[in-house]
């Protein structure tokens, strides 16, 4: 296994944490690659632990659609397709549809407050960090918001676990650098919709803004394809 990637230990994650940290870390940022092997023991020995945290985390990738099980042959990185990012992403303009809708009716002053500085901080994280899952997981706090001003549990609860096998596609959509001003635009008026309580418009641009991420991933699986 010729990948460089190394655990952090964190004092405050358990040890199975800190390695499905890491093992997804190098999946999104491309150190592991699509149909390369996960092997137990060479990542137990690579990473300088045992073995159960390692399959512990192949499990909980396999969950995010990281990682595929094969048959036969064991665990390996799973490629991106066309047909699991729509997948995902029909499912995700449903649910998002109705979260911003039921948001416009229920969010309060503190929870707009909260909305405009999370755009705040998705914009400069844009501006001053290369990390992609930085800016991932200031993109995620963004619609984090949006999802919990519904005070619908049972939504909160599916729209976040599709949250995590939508990660992957939110990555490959931030590593495109043009496609940063339109995120952070399409932010703007999501709010500006919900502060209106313009529940269409409010819909129309979520749509919107999970439509040009589909076309941001299907280029770059396109690309792939074609390399």
């Amino acid at each position: 296994m010729e990948s460089n990637f190394t655990v952090n230990m964190n004092e405050y994650l358990p040890l199975r944490d800190v390695v499905f940290n890491t093992l997804r870390q190098a999946i999104l940022r491309g150190e592991l690659k699509p149909g390369e092997r996960l092997m137990e023991v060479q990542l137990a020995n690579k990473l300088g632990v045992s073995r159960t945290p390692i399959r512990e985390a192949i499990r909980k990738l396999e969950l995010e659609g990281l990682v595929l099980m094969i048959p036969r042959k064991g665990a390996e990185v799973a490629d991106i397709t066309e047909k699991s990012l729509m997948d995902v992403l029909e499912v995700r303009k449903a649910l998002e549809e109705l979260a911003v809708q039921l948001c416009c009716d229920k969010i309060t002053g503190k929870e707009i407050e909260e909305l405009h500085r999370a755009a705040d901080d998705f914009r400069r994280i844009l501006k001053t960090s290369d990390d992609v899952t930085e800016i991932a997981e200031a993109d995620v706090r963004f619609h984090d918001i949006i999802y919990l001003a519904t005070g619908n549990q049972k939504l909160i609860q599916i729209l976040n676990n599709l949250r995590e096998q939508m990660y992957r596609y939110r990555v490959e959509c931030i590593k495109r650098k043009e496609s940063h001003p339109i995120l952070i635009a399409e932010h703007e008026e999501i709010i500006r919709r919900i502060e209106n309580k313009e529940k269409k418009e409010a819909a129309d641009i979520v749509c919107r803004h999970i439509d040009n991420q589909a076309e941001v991933v299907t280029g770059v699986i396109r690309t792939k394809q074609g390399e």
